[in-house]
Parts: C-alpha cells; sequence; structure tokens
C-alpha cells in the first residue's frame, strides 16, 4: 500500500531517486512500475502486480466496448520503466511532459494506495487548495474512518 507525500529531484535525463519506503514496496513486487496518464494532471504509476489486478479487473467488470476504450486509451499508453540498482526511475518521455517540471525540477509522489500519482508540485497545491471546501464537507466521515 502505497502512502505519504514525498517530493523529488528529477535529473536532466527525467529520473528520480525512488524514496526508501516506496523503493522497498516497489522491490517486494519486481523493480518496474507501469506509468500511465491519469484523469486529472498527475501521471499514474503502478507495480506490475497491481497493473495485472487493473486488467483483470477491467477484463471482468466492463462490457466488450468499454473494454476496448480501456485497451486503446489506457493500455496502449502504458509505458514500463525499470527502476535501476540506485533506485533510480526514469519517467517515459511522453508522460514527462504531462508533468511541467518546473524551476525546482522537482515532482512529488503521491501514495494512493494501490497506486502512485505523480505530480508538478505547483498543481498538486492547486489540487488540494481546489479540494479543501470538499475535504471540510466530508470531513465528520473521514474522521469516522479514522
Amino acid at each position: 500500500m502505497f502512502a505519504g507525500q514525498y517530493y523529488c529531484k528529477v535529473d536532466e535525463k527525467g529520473r528520480f531517486v525512488m524514496p526508501s519506503p516506496i523503493r522497498e514496496q516497489v522491490e517486494s513486487s519486481g523493480s518496474t512500475l507501469m506509468f500511465l496518464k491519469g484523469q486529472d494532471l498527475p501521471v499514474l504509476a503502478y507495480t506490475n502486480a497491481e497493473w495485472v489486478n487493473r486488467l483483470k479487473k477491467a477484463e471482468e467488470l466492463l462490457d466488450e466496448d468499454q473494454r476496448r476504450l480501456f485497451m486503446y486509451h489506457m493500455v496502449s499508453e502504458a509505458s514500463p520503466s525499470e527502476m535501476d540498482r540506485a533506485g533510480r526511475i526514469l519517467i517515459p518521455g511522453r508522460l514527462r511532459k504531462l508533468i511541467p517540471v518546473d524551476d525546482e525540477q522537482e515532482v512529488v509522489l503521491v501514495g494512493m494506495f494501490h497506486r502512485l500519482e505523480i505530480w508538478n508540485p505547483s498543481e498538486w497545491r492547486r489540487f488540494v487548495q481546489r479540494n479543501e471546501e470538499t475535504y471540510e464537507y466530508n470531513m465528520g466521515k473521514i474522521n469516522g474512518i479514522l
């Protein structure tokens, strides 16, 4: 399970060092992440095991037309990337363009249980701020879970 926020420097090749807690989880299911375009602004990353689970769910839950759309728009766009021995992982080029890296050459990894989201830090802060009112409104239910 992925959780937390981690700010990571991106090098000139588009790689970042995976934070230790995330690195351990990725290594426990192989050293490859599957990257794909997210619904909002982030890029999504799944371990291989979780990606296979998502593909199985699509097969089970979607009808033929929905599966075809899923394959055309999600699976065909997915790109694997393997973590190297130094714990660095490359954000695939065309997906990296979706995360406009600002002057600080930084991205933020956000743990979302079964996946990671990779955001431009400024966009992440704006997203959180835009959703603050909804968060406050639902805080009673959220606290009930905790």
